[in-house]
């Protein structure tokens, strides 16, 4: 093993909070006004995960609900199975 510890330093800390501010919408747009503090930037990115969660829900039990009403041979079925294909 190398002589480096494994703790994380102040320095690398900043840095991925900065990263991670980054990526949150309401953040961005703060962002002029000053850095958040980590501890308030971890509560919105769960926060934030949160409502992505939900968002995935909504749009996964609409597009059952739209599959259902549709015929499975139809053009428009095929390109929503098409879509969700890997």
């Amino acid at each position: 093993m190398s002589g480096r510890s494994s703790a994380i330093t102040d320095e690398e800390i900043n840095e991925l909070v900065s990263k991670l501010q980054s990526l949150l919408p309401e953040s961005r747009r703060r962002r002029s006004a000053g850095r958040a503090s980590a501890s308030k930037l971890l509560k919105e990115t769960c926060s934030y995960i949160k409502s992505l969660h939900r968002e995935v829900e909504d749009l996964s039990d609409r597009l059952s609900d739209l599959m259902a009403t549709m015929d499975s041979n139809s053009p428009q079925a095929e390109i929503i199975r098409s879509l969700l294909r890997p």
